[in-house]
C-alpha cells in the first residue's frame, strides 16, 4: 500500500507543481459530511441547485457552497442563513465540524441501510465525527470516523496540500461520482471508505469550467483467479483507480465522464502506470484476452452524467447517469451491462418544501468478476449502487428502483423528512446462477431534526421489507452538534439584497412534444446468424423536457422522450440537448442520449441526432423535424428459450426520422 500510495503521489504532486499556484488562485477547501448529517446535506443541496451549482461528485467542498450562497440567497434568504450559520464553522484556523452520536432499537432482519457506510439494520448505535486544522491557507488537516456495531471507518481523516486548482487529498476521503443523490453506479457511500490518494480542483479551468478528480485506492482483501499462482488463486488487496472529468460551458449545465478500474493484488502485483493508463484510453483491449493469466487485465466501469437547472418561478433540477460495466461489441465507446439513472429536484416548492425522485434501471453482472472473486467491493459491500447489497452475494441480476425524498421545514420549527424507496430484482433462469426467488424491496422512513441548546435533536423510524420477503424496523433517536455562536459571514450576508430579489428566468421554457416518427431497425441476435432489417414503421412520437438560455443565440436542455416502435417503447434521455437559433424563425438541434428498448428484457444503448426547427410557427409551437440514429443497443441474452451462443448479448441498430410539434410556455 505504501508503494501504491508512494508511486500515485509521485505523479500527483509532480502535475500539480507543473499546474503551479496561478495568480488569484485560493488555498485548499474542506470537504462536508457525505451522508452523516442529512439535515444539513439537504439545505446545501438547494442551495447549490439556487444558486447555479450542477452537482457532479461528493464530498462537496465548503468552497463551493459559499460560492453559490450570493446568488443562491437572492431567491431564499432564511435558507441562506441557515447553511451560512452552519458553514461558519469551517472558517477558523480550527474547530470541531461534525459530531453525531445515534441510539436506535432494531427489530427483524439484519439488512444494510443503504449509503451509510455498511450500517446494518442490527446495530444499536452509531457514531461519526470530524474535525481540522488548517495552518495554512495550503494546508489542512481533518480527522474523522464513523463507527457502528461491528466496524469503524475513519471517512473524513486526510490529509490536504494544494491550491483550488490542484487539490492532493491522502486519507479516506469518500468518492461518489455521480449528480444522483440515493444512487451512485460507479462510487457511493454504500460501502467502508477506502484510504486512497486523490487530486481534484473545486474552482473550474477554463472557460469550459473544467474539473477533475483522479485517485488510487487500496480495497479490501479478496481472493483473485490468476493461473501461474498456486492453485488458480491468490489473496490480495486490488486497487482502485478512479477518473472523473467534466465540464459547465455555462452556467447551470454539466456534463461528465467518470470511469473506474479495479487491478492487481496479491501475486498479481500492481500494474504499472503506464498500463493502467492504457485501461483508461483503450478500455476494450484491457478486458480482452484470457485475464486469468494476465496480470495486465483490469475490471473497469464508465459512466456519462450531466446536470441541468432549470431557474424558473418553479427551479429545479433534472440529472442523469448512463453507466456500463465494461465495453461492448468490442469497441471502446459503448458501454456494456448498461444502467440508466435519472432524477428531478425540486429544491422550493411553496418555500417550505423540498422534493427529490429518482429512478434506476440495470442490466446483469454489476459488481461481479470471474477474476476478482468479490468483484468491485470493499469489506464485503459494493461500491456503488446500493441495490447491489440486497441480493444473494455475486448474483448477476438485473433490476430497478426508485426513491422518493419529501423535506418539509416545519411551521412549528425543524425539518420533517420522508422517504420511501422501492426495488425489484429480475428473477430469470439461465443466468448461469441459481434461480433465487426475489420479493419486492420496501423502505419507509420517517424523521424530524432541530435545533435545541446549541444541538440538533431528533429521530428516525424506517421499516419495510427486503429482497428476500424478511421485514425489518428500526427506531432510532441522535444528538448532533450544533455551534450556537456561529455566524455567517458578515460580507456575504450583506451582499444580499433584503428584497429577496429572484433569480432571472429569462428564456426559461418547459415542454411539450408530440408528433409521429418513421423508424427502422436492424437486428444482430447472437454474431453467428445473419443480421436482419425489418421495414419502416411509424409510430407516436411524445417528450417532455426544459430548456433555457445560455447566450444570444444558444439554448442547453434536457429532454425525456417516448417513441412507439412496432409496439415497443422506446425511451431516451438526452444527456446533451442543444438548439442555435439563428436571427429569424428557423434554427437547429442536435442531441446525444441514452435509449431504453422495452423487450423481454430491456436494451440499453446511445442515440444521437440533429434537426432543423422553425421556431413559433404558431403562438407557443415550434415545427421540428429530427433525423436520429441509436447505436448497437444492447441486450443480454438471458431467458433460456434464447438461443445460446459465445456472445451473450443481441445488438440492434434503429434509424430514421421524427416529425413533431412542441409547445413551450
Amino acid at each position: 500500500m505504501r508503494r501504491a500510495m508512494k508511486q500515485a503521489g509521485t505523479i500527483i504532486v509532480a502535475g500539480m507543481l507543473a499546474i503551479g499556484p496561478t495568480a488569484g488562485a485560493r488555498g485548499v477547501s474542506p470537504y462536508l459530511p457525505l451522508n452523516l448529517e442529512p439535515e444539513i446535506e439537504a439545505q446545501i443541496e438547494r442551495v447549490l441547485i439556487l444558486g447555479g451549482k450542477p452537482v457532479m461528485r461528493r464530498p462537496i467542498p465548503a468552497a463551493t457552497v459559499l460560492d453559490a450562497l450570493p446568488k443562491a440567497c437572492k431567491s431564499d434568504r432564511d435558507l441562506c442563513e441557515q447553511v451560512g450559520h452552519y458553514l461558519a464553522r469551517y472558517t477558523h484556523i480550527s474547530d470541531l465540524t461534525h459530531a453525531s452520536i445515534e441510539g436506535a432499537g432494531t427489530h427483524g432482519a439484519d439488512t444494510i441501510l443503504p449509503d451509510r457506510y455498511g450500517l446494518h439494520n442490527g446495530s444499536s448505535w452509531d457514531a461519526s465525527v470530524g474535525l481540522y486544522w488548517q495552518p495554512s491557507d495550503y494546508l489542512l488537516v481533518s480527522a474523522g470516523a464513523d463507527a457502528y456495531d461491528g466496524r469503524i471507518d475513519y471517512t473524513g481523516s486526510m490529509l490536504s496540500v494544494g491550491f483550488s486548482k490542484a487539490q492532493l487529498d491522502i486519507g479516506y476521503k469518500p468518492h461518489w461520482f455521480s449528480p444522483l443523490s440515493d444512487s451512485s453506479m460507479l462510487m457511493s457511500s454504500e460501502a467502508p471508505t477506502m484510504p486512497s490518494v486523490s487530486v481534484s480542483n473545486y474552482e473550474p479551468l477554463t472557460r469550459l469550467g473544467f474539473s477533475y478528480e483522479i485517485f488510487e485506492a487500496r480495497m479490501s482483501s479478496q481472493e483473485i483467479v490468476y493461473t501461474p499462482a498456486p492453485g488458480g488463486i491468490t489473496d490480495g488487496y486490488p486497487r482502485l483507480g478512479g477518473l472523473q472529468l467534466s465540464i459547465e460551458p455555462a452556467s447551470g449545465w454539466a456534463l461528465g465522464l467518470n470511469r473506474l478500474v479495479q487491478y492487481g493484488g496479491g501475486a498479481r502485483g500492481g500494474s504499472s502506470l503506464s498500463q493502467l493508463w492504457g485501461a483508461f484510453v483503450n478500455p476494450s483491449r484491457a478486458q480482452g484476452g484470457n485475464q486469468d493469466a494476465n496480470p495486465n487485465a483490469v475490471n473497469q466501469e464508465a459512466s456519462v452524467t450531466s446536470s441541468f437547472l432549470f431557474p424558473g418561478r418553479v427551479p429545479f433540477a433534472i440529472y442523469a447517469e448512463y453507466a456500463g460495466e465494461d465495453t461492448s461489441r468490442g469497441r471502446n465507446d459503448l458501454l456494456g451491462n448498461a444502467a440508466l439513472s435519472w432524477g428531478i429536484h425540486f429544491p422550493r416548492l411553496a418555500r417550505r418544501f423540498d422534493l427529490t425522485f429518482e429512478v434506476s434501471e440495470w442490466q446483469t453482472a454489476w459488481y461481479t468478476h470471474t477474476v476478482w472473486l468479490d468483484g468491485m467491493t470493499n469489506d464485503g459491500l459494493v461500491t456503488g449502487n446500493w441495490f447491489g447489497d440486497e441480493r444473494v452475494f455475486n448474483n448477476a441480476v438485473g433490476g430497478h428502483s426508485a426513491m422518493a425524498r419529501l423535506n418539509w421545514d416545519a411551521w412549528f420549527g425543524g425539518q420533517v423528512r420522508l422517504r420511501y424507496r422501492v426495488l425489484q430484482n429480475e428473477d430469470f433462469e439461465g443466468q448461469g446462477v441459481p434461480p433465487v426467488d426475489y420479493k419486492r424491496f420496501h423502505e419507509l422512513s420517517v424523521g424530524y431534526a432541530r435545533p435545541w441548546n446549541g444541538l440538533i435533536v431528533g429521530g428516525e423510524f424506517d421499516m419495510g421489507s427486503d429482497v428476500f420477503g424478511r421485514n425489518f424496523s428500526r427506531l432510532a433517536g441522535f444528538v448532533r452538534y450544533d455551534d450556537p455562536n456561529a455566524r455567517p459571514g458578515v460580507a456575504l450576508m450583506d451582499s444580499v439584497s433584503e428584497d429577496g430579489e429572484a433569480v432571472s428566468d429569462d428564456g426559461a421554457q418547459i415542454l411539450l412534444d408530440a408528433g409521429v416518427n418513421d423508424l427502422r431497425i436492424r437486428t444482430d441476435l447472437t454474431g453467428l446468424t445473419p443480421k436482419v432489417t425489418g421495414p419502416s414503421s411509424a409510430g407516436a412520437h411524445l417528450a417532455l423536457g426544459a430548456r433555457r438560455a445560455v447566450s444570444d443565440h444558444s439554448d442547453l436542455g434536457a429532454r425525456v422522450e417516448y417513441d412507439d416502435l412496432d409496439g415497443r417503447s422506446l425511451v431516451g434521455v438526452r444527456l446533451i440537448d442543444y438548439r442555435y437559433r439563428f436571427n429569424g424563425p428557423l434554427a437547429i438541434v442536435g442531441f446525444l442520449g441514452a435509449a431504453r428498448y422495452d423487450l423481454a428484457t430491456p436494451a440499453y444503448g446511445f442515440y444521437y441526432g440533429a434537426g432543423l426547427q422553425w421556431r413559433d410557427l404558431l403562438p407557443h409551437v415550434d415545427l421540428a423535424l429530427e433525423a436520429r440514429y441509436y447505436d448497437s443497443i444492447a441486450r443480454d441474452r438471458v431467458l433460456p428459450s434464447e438461443p445460446q451462443a459465445p456472445r451473450p448479448d443481441s445488438f440492434f441498430d434503429v434509424w430514421g426520422g421524427v416529425l413533431s410539434l412542441t409547445y413551450h410556455f
